[in-house]
């Protein structure tokens, strides 16, 4: 079975439903993250998987009279539920996996779920987290950033410096340049129409897309 593009709902936070489920497909294979079966319920879609140690599950979830796969591991793991569900993921070979719910909320899950989508080989799919406000992905070589007008696009270098980056389409353009950890010069450019590109030559740089106009 081909699969195009996975939906992984997590267990954090979605600060708006309706974008939320703006971005949900009709052919999206669904994986639910233990707890964010609540998401999955919320949005009024299946799962296909539920995956996790399936201590989070929503009190109004009846295992019994689902219909999907489910996936349990044991309660003392070394992973997050979201991490074994994204390793589950890429066994299916998708082009794109969305991580929807794993940005806010408690900063250490945040910063360890982006961490989770850093260490993906160039070749894998496109890996992004979203929720409906704010889409977070890594560049490795180029990007494009799909948004409108007036939307903010910071640029973090991550884990050391990035050289080389090129930008089209920002209020503030970089030409050939090199951005580093310990500055903050790429925070809150802003695009100034419908797409922005960024290369780089060297580094893994981190890419936050905030909405402000839908």
């Amino acid at each position: 079975m081909f699969i195009k593009r996975i939906i992984i709902l997590a267990n954090g936070e979605l600060p708006d439903m309706e974008k939320a489920r703006d971005l949900l497909h009709d052919d999206n294979f669904i994986i639910a993250a233990d707890g964010g079966t609540r998401h999955a319920i919320a949005l009024g879609r299946v799962p296909n998987i539920i995956i996790g140690d399936l201590d989070s599950l929503p009190a109004n979830f009846e295992p019994s009279t689902f219909k999907g796969e489910i996936i349990q591991h044991p309660r003392d793991k070394n992973e997050t539920d979201l991490e074994l569900a994204i390793q589950h993921a890429l066994t299916l070979n998708p082009e794109q996996i969305l991580i929807l719910a794993a940005l806010g909320g408690r900063l250490d899950q945040t910063i360890g779920n982006i961490a989770l989508i850093s260490n993906l080989p160039p070749a894998t799919c496109n890996l992004r987290l979203d929720d409906g406000i704010e889409e977070v992905f890594f560049c490795r070589e180029q990007a494009q950033v799909n948004g409108a007008n007036g939307d903010i696009v910071s640029l973090i270098p991550w884990q050391g410096e990035v050289t080389g980056i090129v930008t089209t389409g920002l209020k503030y353009p970089l030409q050939n340049e090199t951005l580093y950890p310990h500055n903050t010069r790429g925070i809150s450019n802003e695009m100034m129409n419908d797409t922005a590109t960024v290369q780089i030559k060297s580094g893994l740089l981190l890419v936050v897309h905030r909405r402000v106009n839908n």
